[in-house]
């Protein structure tokens, strides 16, 4: 076969992939809310006094300056690192997987170091207002540790990626993507082991509101943990986790802990059964995937001048190489997140048909957590996962505006 008819071949295999592509991501996108579900346009104003306002425009406007410039550090020590990374493995002979394990673990600490300074400045300023009750000790000593589970998965991918790339060359992504995946199945139905200082819920009032949610949400029963956080902090979150057998809703003990009431609690439990009830987290993964093959294909076609991933001294591109990706993908990953998010918000409001409680939970939430209810745009596209606090009080109006016709 020609150069000219293989690369035919080539650019019509990458057309169907990305048809195929399209198709899947379009599936995924579809949800439970109502496709003509119109928000109203409220006045954040009218909602929280300017007091409430002031203060947690107050509070993350220095947390988005410490993550802007903690990007531009991070950014700036993996160029120096992509620049003389390379170096390093003159001294290694720990053969080719071996190094590229070595210089991928090097890379993570770099990664580290980069943000340290940022997170303590974050732990300071969480701490000055009373969010936070970790000590810096304590604080170190656990983000140190919880890195030795980014390094056991960054080990296992650059393995995987190296020893694909021994076989299959700069194509080891058609094959590594879905071996990633599988990898990260397996983390996710282990994950509710993972999660420290968690019990099982005792309250029954609790246990028969998680029973009674279950079956309005089309399950069985879930299972209810909380989670004992209040030494760390006076923050509010819950969370769905784990797959089949091992999935199970997480509450902070900070939700229960009667500053919420029982209402404002359902409402909680409720988004959380909502996740599961829709498959999000098996979503998630699917996501994962999608996101996985053009980041895949692209980091083929970036580390090619260097040998691929087949050679060592690649890996410290690919790291650089790999963290723009997600940065200029973050927006696109954060709206997808936030239409899982709403469809858990509606399910919720559904389950509970209890607007009122919905309402006062958001508004609390973003009062004991310092969240700004309607933040900058570009900050809602970096890192907003969710809706914003208005969108989501928003959303309870839209669902009540429909009830009462």
């Amino acid at each position: 076969m020609s150069l000219r008819a293989r690369r035919a071949l080539a650019a019509a295999a990458l057309l169907v992939l990305a048809a195929l592509w399209a198709l899947a991501a379009t599936r995924l996108l579809r949800t439970s809310v109502p496709s003509n579900l119109k928000l109203p346009h409220l006045d954040v104003h009218r909602l929280f006094t300017e007091a409430d306002l002031d203060r947690t425009a107050g509070y993350e406007r220095f947390l988005r300056i410490d993550y802007v410039l903690s990007q531009i550090a991070l950014l700036l020590a993996l160029v120096g690192y992509a620049l003389r990374g390379e170096r390093l493995m003159r001294e290694s002979a720990a053969g080719r997987v071996g190094t590229g394990l070595l210089l991928g673990m090097l890379g993570m600490a770099v990664v580290w170091i980069a943000q340290l300074p940022f997170g303590l400045a974050a732990v300071w300023w969480e701490r000055r207002h009373g969010v936070s009750h970790q000590s810096y000790l304590d604080w170190f000593f656990s983000t140190f540790f919880g890195l030795g589970g980014e390094f056991l998965f960054v080990c296992f991918a650059i393995a995987i990626v190296m020893g694909l790339a021994g076989v299959l060359g700069n194509r080891w992504w058609l094959v590594g993507v879905p071996a990633l995946v599988a990898v990260a199945v397996l983390i996710t139905f282990l994950s509710p082991f993972l999660v420290g200082q968690v019990h099982s819920a005792r309250s029954s009032t609790l246990l028969a509101d998680a029973r009674q949610l279950s079956r309005a949400e089309g399950l069985k029963s879930v299972k209810v943990k909380i989670q004992d956080v209040h030494k760390f902090t006076t923050q509010v979150n819950a969370e769905a986790v784990g797959l089949g057998p091992t999935k199970r809703v997480i509450l902070w003990d900070t939700l229960v802990d009667g500053r919420f009431s029982r209402g404002e609690v359902r409402t909680v439990l409720a988004h959380e059964i909502g996740h599961i009830a829709h498959n999000h987290l098996w979503k998630g993964l699917a996501w994962f995937a999608l996101f996985g093959i053009p980041i895949g294909f692209l980091l083929a076609m970036a580390t090619r001048a260097k040998g691929g991933l087949y050679d060592p001294r690649a890996v410290p591109l690919a790291l650089l190489v790999f963290t723009l990706l997600q940065l200029a993908l973050s927006p696109a990953q954060n709206a997808v997140t936030r239409r899982m998010e709403a469809e858990a918000d509606w399910s919720a409001l559904q389950a509970t048909r209890d607007p009122g409680s919905a309402w006062s939970a958001f508004v609390k939430l973003a009062k004991t957590s310092r969240v700004d209810p309607d933040p900058p745009g570009w900050w809602r596209a970096l890192t907003g996962d969710h809706p914003t606090i208005l969108e989501r009080i928003e959303m309870v109006e839209a669902w009540r505006a429909r009830q009462a016709h």
